[in-house]
């Protein structure tokens, strides 16, 4: 029995094809409506699973050809993020068997399609992993590494990436002469359509390693959304996705973690930096002209259309690119409006990790970065901030010799 899947996230595909093959269908799959088309012509497959909202050539297309040029009366399953009535009554006046909203658990799929075309012969009935979620959404996730051999929770990451579908991490290797660019090799190792690593041979900071994995995710056609989160874990996976969930589900355009102390949190800090925290954090309210509790906390995601705003030129501070993160956005869109792109969500769970990079003699050095950011950032700065186009910033950042893709 065969099965034509069609959806421009490939991240959708992946676990997907995967269940399906194991329950012992053949699949396959197709991220263009327009290519799926042809493939169906020539696959002539038993079903046809696709997505309504994809770019160029829609999934409605494909239903029309099968349906309305082709005369065909094979079954079309819709799996789709798109909850609009009218769209679902469409899609069942033209001849569709089935529409799933996004997301959901991947067991249904499984069910849905064994009723609409029954149950290959050599069929596998112990599958693995039953709890895997197809989302609505697709995340990319940048994650800054500089000598992480002890720190790195690879773990945590791979049962992540396992049970949440949707997820493409990119680990950004910034000139580490530990052996976490051998972890990092076998961390990707047959997992490649989830893990990308980069890695950099001099150490440019964790403010320019964040910055190219952001700026290479923005390139990957099928991400949503893409934000960074630090190697060791002090921000969770799960309160992460919880980040993720809340600008998924409002126009916010930018979710930050926020470690503030409330009730049913876990939020643990060294004493000495609790003060110093308290004391930047006043000078960086006065310089944003934002009330923001926590702005430095490493657990971040942005909508894909402010990355460029965000990322696209060098940041001019080691450790408090945060900061410019929001200026630039404030500049860019205006105070009153950046106030309703940007949200804190306060996070259930954060533990500040041993071996830490950055000293309490560099936190006193962050005061004066601030001052830096202040007179730099100024009103007449955003003319020159926003006069190189993003072509030619994209351009010079893949020809840095620097920078190079491991293929584990």
């Amino acid at each position: 029995m065969r099965v034509l899947a069609i959806d421009d996230q490939k991240l959708v595909l992946i676990p997907l094809a995967l269940r399906l093959e194991a329950l012992g269908y053949s699949v396959f799959t197709e991220t263009s409506a327009k290519k799926g088309i042809e493939v169906y012509n020539s696959f002539k497959p038993d079903l046809v699973i696709v997505d309504i909202m994809m770019p160029g050539v829609s999934g409605m297309e494909v239903v029309k050809h099968i349906r309305n040029l082709k005369k065909e009366s094979t079954p079309i399953m819709v799996l789709s993020g798109n909850t609009d009535a009218e769209t679902i009554v469409k899609g069942f006046d033209l001849g569709i068997n089935d529409y799933m909203k996004k997301p959901l658990s991947l067991l249904e799929v499984c069910a849905r399609v064994k009723r609409l075309i029954g149950t290959p012969v050599k069929s596998n009935q112990q599958i693995i992993n039953k709890g895997i979620i197809i989302q609505k959404r697709c995340v990319g996730v940048v994650i800054p590494c500089y000598n992480e051999e002890k720190r790195l929770a690879s773990k945590a990451f791979i049962n992540f990436i396992t049970k949440n579908s949707g997820y493409r991490l990119c680990f950004v290797n910034d000139g580490s002469t530990d052996k976490t660019a051998e972890i990092l090799i076998n961390l990707r190792k047959g997992r490649e359509d989830y893990i990308t690593v980069y890695t950099s041979k001099k150490n440019a900071g964790k403010a320019e390693a964040v910055r190219k994995g952001m700026l290479h995710m923005a390139n990957q056609l099928d991400l949503d959304y893409i934000g960074f989160l630090d190697a060791d874990l002090s921000t969770g996976l799960n309160d992460f996705d919880h980040l993720v969930s809340v600008i998924e589900n409002s126009k916010y355009k930018v979710v930050s973690g926020s470690r503030i102390t409330r009730m049913g949190a876990n939020i643990k800090k060294e004493s000495s930096r609790r003060f110093i925290s308290l004391s930047i954090n006043f000078l960086i309210r006065k310089i944003l002209s934002l009330d923001f509790k926590d702005t430095q906390c490493g657990a971040k995601i942005f909508h894909k259309d402010v990355i460029k705003v965000s990322f696209g030129d060098k940041f001019i501070t080691k450790w408090i690119f945060d900061v410019e993160i929001f200026r630039r956005i404030t500049l860019h869109f205006g105070l009153n409006k950046a106030k309703k792109l940007f949200y804190e969500q306060p996070l259930k769970r954060w533990i500040h990790a041993s071996g830490s990079k950055l000293s309490a003699k560099d936190s006193i050095k962050i005061i004066g970065q601030l001052f830096k950011v202040a007179w730099y950032y100024r009103s007449r700065k955003i003319k020159k901030v926003e006069s190189i186009s993003f072509a030619k910033r994209k351009e010079s950042y893949f020809l840095m010799p620097s920078l190079k893709n491991i293929k584990a």
